[in-house]
């Protein structure tokens, strides 16, 4: 189980993966507005992020590169969850730090399986020495 904060401003998107990661055993709150997301990371510094792109206030790339800065937070994980496909969003958004892109609409069970797999990357790095 992880703690998971998903930004999103599109309710019903944020209501679906809510549900979807919850059912897998995950705690996950929506934070709709860019700013007060970024604001809402510092604090309560969740195991993972979910990052949609066109958001009110702070963009999602500007939340990435500012969440890549602080020490506290560089490492935590990050997958973008957005609308914008193609090579060149998906290329900035790892270039900038993300672990993982995925394209919306998506698959529940491949959100799932993205976000498991990122968090076990995560374990494993900060468990090598």
């Amino acid at each position: 189980m992880a703690r998971i904060i998903y930004v999103e401003d599109d309710l019903l998107v944020g209501e679906v993966v809510q549900e979807i990661l919850t059912q897998a055993g995950h705690l996950i709150g929506i934070v709709p507005h860019g700013t007060l997301a970024f604001e809402t990371i510092v604090f309560k510094k969740p195991e993972l992020i979910l990052l949609d792109q066109k958001l009110p206030g702070m963009q999602g790339m500007e939340i990435l590169r500012a969440l890549r800065r602080l020490p506290d937070l560089y490492l935590t994980p990050i997958i973008m969850l957005t609308a914008r496909a193609g090579d060149d969003p998906r290329d900035d958004a790892l270039v900038a730090g993300a672990n993982d892109y995925l394209v919306k609409p998506f698959d529940p069970a491949e959100l799932v399986r993205r976000v498991e797999l990122v968090l076990e990357q995560t374990a494993l790095y900060q468990a090598v020495p």
